[in-house]
C-alpha cells in the first residue's frame, strides 16, 4: 500500500476525537464530487489517485446550501462558543448576510476547541467552541453558511514547539515587531499539520476550507540572510529566492486543494490585496494568478486602511469607495486572463484604523461600509467577506445596495 493511499485511508477512518454520524464515508458517483454549488468544481479523476483505491466523497451528515452569493462575517472562537454567537445570528438573520467565517486554527496557532488526549493537535486545543458539532448544526437550522478559518504559516505555538520548522535567530525562533512567530512554507511536514485539520473540520461539517496567513513573514526580503532555516526539497532548485518562495507557497495551496479534493468542500485563501497589482511579491512568496488559479475563492484583504498612497490615492482610509473601485478593476483584469477564475470574495473593512492619524480616526460606519459593497458590486463582484477583530458590526448596514 503506498503512502498516499495509507494517508488517505487513515483520514477517512479515524477522526481524531471528533464526534459525527456513523458511516461518514460513501462511494462518490461516477467519481465526482456531490456538492453543486462548487463555482469550479473538479472532479476527483482531475487528480491522479492510485487506480487501486477506491475513491470516496466524504459526508458530513448536515446539509448546507450555497447562497445566492457568500456576504458573511468574521467569527472569533470566543465569539462562536460566548455569548456574542446568539447576537451574531440575530444579525444575520435580520440582514442580507448569510455567512460565517469561523476561527478553527486561530492566529497564535491554537485550535479553538478540545480535541481528545489521542489526538495530534490535543495539546493546542482551547475549549473555546465547547461543542463545534452541536454550533454547526445550530449554524444549520439557521441557514447560515459556515466557513471555517484556518491561519496557516503564522503560528507561534508550533515555532516555539518545533524550533526545526521556524525560522530562528541566535539560536531562537525569531518573532516580528509583534511578537509574532512563522512556521516555513518551505516544510511539508507544517503543510500536513494544517492539511489534517481542515479535513478535521470539513469532517465536522465546514463548508468551505479558508486558509489565511499562506505566506512568509512581511519583509522577508529584508531579512532573509540573517535567519537560520530548512528550505528542505525547494534548496537546490535553480532559481532565485523570491521564485523559491512564490513556489513553495502556490505549492502549499495546489496540496492543500488536492488532498481536500474528496472532502466536499470549498477551498479558499486570502491573500494581500497589493498582490493583484505586482505581478509577485518580493518577500511574502505570493502571486495572485498562481494562488487564485489553484483555488475555488480569493479573498483579497482590501481594507483601505492598509494600503499606503495607491492608485492615485494619497489616504485611501478616507476614500472606501474610490479604493475599493479602483482594486476591483485590476483584479477583474487578472482573474480575466485565467482560464477557469475563482469566485471574488473580498474582505472589506468595518472598523476604524487610529494608527494612520494623529488625531480623530476616519470613522468606519453604515456610509462607509456601504461604500465599499457598492464599489464591489459595480465592478460584478457580488460576494464579499466583513472583518471587525472584535465581532461588533455597524448596525443598520444594507449589504445589497444595488439592488
Amino acid at each position: 500500500m503506498g503512502k498516499l493511499q495509507l494517508k488517505m485511508i487513515i483520514t477517512a477512518t479515524l477522526l481524531l476525537g471528533i464526534a459525527v454520524p456513523d458511516s461518514p464515508v460513501k462511494a462518490a458517483e461516477d467519481g465526482k464530487t456531490m456538492k453543486t454549488h462548487h463555482r469550479s468544481m473538479k472532479t476527483l479523476e482531475t487528480y491522479e489517485l492510485p487506480d487501486r483505491m477506491s475513491r470516496f466523497s466524504y459526508n458530513s451528515g448536515l446539509t448546507f446550501d450555497y447562497p445566492d452569493a457568500v456576504r458573511g462575517v468574521y467569527v472569533t472562537g470566543n465569539s462562536a462558543g460566548g455569548e456574542r454567537f446568539e447576537r451574531l445570528i440575530k444579525l444575520i438573520n435580520n440582514t442580507e448576510l448569510n455567512s460565517m467565517v469561523i476561527d478553527v486554527k486561530e492566529d497564535h496557532g491554537n485550535v479553538t476547541f478540545k480535541m481528545d488526549e489521542d489526538s495530534p493537535y490535543a495539546d493546542i486545543g482551547k475549549n473555546f467552541i465547547s461543542d463545534p458539532r452541536k454550533m454547526l448544526e445550530r449554524l444549520e437550522k439557521e441557514g447560515i453558511y459556515p466557513i471555517a478559518r484556518i491561519v496557516v504559516f503564522k503560528d507561534s505555538v508550533l515555532a516555539e514547539k518545533r524550533p526545526d520548522l521556524s525560522f530562528t535567530k541566535n539560536g531562537e525562533v525569531w518573532t516580528n515587531s509583534k511578537g509574532e512567530a512563522f512556521v516555513s512554507p518551505y516544510q511539508e511536514e507544517v503543510w500536513d499539520y494544517n492539511i489534517e485539520l481542515a479535513k478535521l473540520a470539513a469532517e465536522m461539517g465546514f463548508q468551505e476550507i479558508q486558509f489565511d496567513y499562506v505566506r512568509f513573514p512581511e519583509g522577508f526580503e529584508n531579512r532573509d540572510d540573517e535567519l537560520e532555516y530548512d528550505q528542505g526539497m525547494y534548496k537546490d532548485l535553480e532559481m532565485n529566492e523570491i521564485k523559491k518562495r512564490v513556489k513553495a507557497v502556490t505549492d502549499f495551496v495546489a496540496h492543500a486543494r488536492e488532498e481536500l479534493a474528496s472532502y466536499d468542500v470549498d477551498v479558499s485563501v486570502d491573500i494581500f490585496g497589493y498582490a493583484a497589482t505586482i505581478e509577485e511579491t518580493p518577500g511574502i512568496g505570493q502571486n495572485f494568478s498562481k494562488i487564485a488559479d489553484n483555488v475555488d475563492v480569493i479573498s483579497s484583504m482590501i481594507y483601505p486602511s492598509h494600503w499606503t498612497s495607491y492608485f492615485g490615492i494619497d489616504k485611501p482610509d478616507k476614500e472606501p469607495y474610490k479604493l475599493v473601485t479602483e482594486y476591483a478593476k485590476v483584479e477583474n483584469q487578472v482573474l480575466g486572463k485565467l482560464e477557469d477564475p475563482p469566485v471574488s470574495r473580498p474582505w472589506i473593512q468595518d472598523f476604524e484604523a487610529p494608527w494612520l492619524y494623529s488625531g480623530a480616526a476616519k470613522q468606519y460606519g453604515k456610509a462607509e461600509v456601504e461604500a465599499q459593497i457598492k464599489a464591489l458590486n459595480e465592478n460584478g463582484i457580488d460576494e464579499f467577506l466583513i472583518w471587525n477583530s472584535g465581532n461588533s458590526y455597524t448596525e443598520n448596514v444594507d449589504y445589497t445596495p444595488l439592488d
